[in-house]
C-alpha cells in the first residue's frame, strides 16, 4: 500500500471503446491550501467523462488527488489543472470536472471545467414516457 501522494496518473484499456458511456468519480475529501493564507481548503471534486481507449485507474487517481494536499492553489486553477492532467492521461471523448468548494469567508465556490474532443458528438438523450 502506498503511503505517498503521486502526480502520476495511470490508465487501463477501456473494455468497451465502441460505446459511449459515462464514468462518474466523486471525491468528497479533496484538500489544498489557500495560496493567500496557507489555510486548508476543502472540496468535493466530481468527474464525469466519456472514455475513448483509456480509463483512469482509481488508486492512481486517489494518490494524484492526495498530491494537492500541501499545495497552494486557487479554486479556479486547481479545477482546471485537474481537468488538464486527466485529459492528458486518458484522452477522453468528453470530460467535466466540477470543484465544489466549502465555504471560505462566507462564500461558496463551484468551478466547472470541460473538455470535448472536436471529433465527438454527444448522443441524444433518450426521453422515456
Amino acid at each position: 500500500m502506498s503511503t505517498q501522494p503521486s502526480t502520476e496518473l495511470e490508465t487501463f484499456e477501456n473494455a468497451i471503446p465502441e460505446r459511449d458511456y459515462t464514468i462518474h468519480i466523486e471525491t468528497p475529501e479533496f484538500t489544498c491550501l489557500c495560496p493567500k493564507t496557507g489555510q486548508p481548503d476543502f472540496a468535493t471534486i466530481q468527474i464525469d467523462y466519456v472514455p475513448d481507449l483509456k480509463c483512469i485507474e482509481l488508486k492512481a487517481y486517489k494518490l494524484y488527488i492526495w498530491s494537492y494536499r500541501d499545495q497552494g492553489a486557487f479554486h479556479e486553477k486547481v479545477t482546471n489543472q485537474i481537468l488538464d492532467d486527466l485529459v492528458a492521461a486518458c484522452d477522453p471523448r468528453f470530460m467535466r470536472v466540477t470543484g465544489i468548494f466549502n465555504v471560505r469567508g462566507g462564500v461558496y465556490t463551484t468551478i466547472v471545467a470541460e473538455h470535448k474532443r472536436e471529433d465527438w458528438t454527444a448522443p441524444t438523450p433518450v426521453q422515456l414516457p
